[in-house]
């Protein structure tokens, strides 16, 4: 089972960026953790701030992959063009954020890919990488 967690803007600077909200954790330490969690699963890890890498990366994976777990960061909010690459796609995508967005400024409570996404999970930290993999597994198994 091959699956592709993709991170969009700004993900890059977890560790570093606003711990209050993000934790101290950076993506890189806390991939490597899931590698070994998950085992059985061959696991792909991108992150761009550029928002047309990012759809080149939901392309190729959702043709490539079995599913993809996708945080698109500030790009939830504003671009049609990450839907329509979700939309355009065989593999599920799972939208994950590791903030609360409904708990944050009003801006953020608004998706334009969750409607062509399999579910969202939003506010559990980095666990909610996690629990993405973990339905994307149950959901692929069958």
């Amino acid at each position: 089972m091959k699956l592709a967690i993709i991170n969009g803007p700004n993900l890059n600077l977890l560790g570093k960026r606003e711990p209050s909200v993000y934790g101290n954790s950076n993506f890189e330490t806390y991939f490597e953790q899931l590698k070994i969690n998950f085992k059985d699963v061959e696991l792909h890890y991108y992150q761009s701030n550029v928002e047309g890498e990012l759809v080149n990366q939901i392309q190729h994976f959702g043709f490539h992959a079995d599913g993809i777990i996708l945080n698109a960061g500030a790009y939830t909010h504003t671009s049609i063009a990450i839907h329509d690459a979700i939309a355009a796609i065989p593999a599920p995508v799972v939208e994950v954020h590791i903030s609360n967005l409904y708990a944050r400024e009003e801006f953020r409570h608004t998706s334009l890919i969750t409607a062509k996404c399999a579910g969202l999970i939003t506010g559990f930290g980095l666990i909610g990488y996690e629990m993405a993999l973990q339905y994307l597994i149950k959901r692929i198994k069958g």
